[in-house]
């Protein structure tokens, strides 16, 4: 199974049926302040339907397709990130990614793309990792330009927000980027 460690008592872990009570806390807990960037929050409104999405990743992960990671704060989940889509022919991963908001702030996030990058280049064998946020969201946005990735453009009207259309930021980062830049750039 997925695990990495990260510090500081957070690590990143696949996450499996038995999670999806504790996982659904977290969301239904944060409803509100999440649901302002993501589209998924008025289809999960129970433990049984986050059981049904883990189960529907857990297939994805068996086929190389997808790996959706809880963020454990010493044995608390807290948030979690995702390649919400691998594309094994391109060599390519989206990561997407969410967290409580009462954890946000404290540098969570930017380690846990950061060690999802690394996996992704380092024992995934892939070329590109693209991070796309909503223009607004500016919490989310701040994420793949601490770590140096490139803003590709903006895909107009790219996701439908409940009521509204929004803008999709495209950051993109490339293996050779990633490796030749010094570590302390990818804080």
């Amino acid at each position: 199974m997925f695990s990495l460690k990260l510090d500081d008592g957070l690590e990143l872990r696949l996450l499996e049926e038995r999670h999806a009570e504790a996982v659904f806390a977290v969301v239904d807990q944060n409803r509100q302040y999440l649901r302002e960037w993501l589209p998924w929050l008025d289809v999960s409104v129970s433990a049984d339907d986050t059981r049904s999405f883990i189960k529907k990743s857990l297939g994805e992960f068996a086929n190389g397709e997808a790996l959706v990671a809880g963020i454990w704060d010493n044995g608390q989940v807290i948030g979690a990130i995702s390649y919400n889509f691998i594309d094994r022919q391109n060599r390519i991963a989206h990561i997407g990614y969410w967290l409580a908001s009462g954890r946000q702030g404290k540098g969570v996030m930017t380690r846990a793309c950061r060690a999802m990058v690394d996996y992704a280049f380092s024992e995934l064998g892939l070329n590109r990792i693209e991070i796309r946020c909503a223009t607004g969201n500016t919490k989310s946005c701040a994420i793949p330009q601490r770590l140096g990735f490139k803003q590709e453009g903006v895909q107009r009207e790219a996701e439908w927000l409940y009521d509204h259309f929004v803008d999709l930021v495209v950051y993109g980062m490339l293996a050779s980027e990633w490796w030749d830049a010094k570590p302390e750039e990818r804080q």
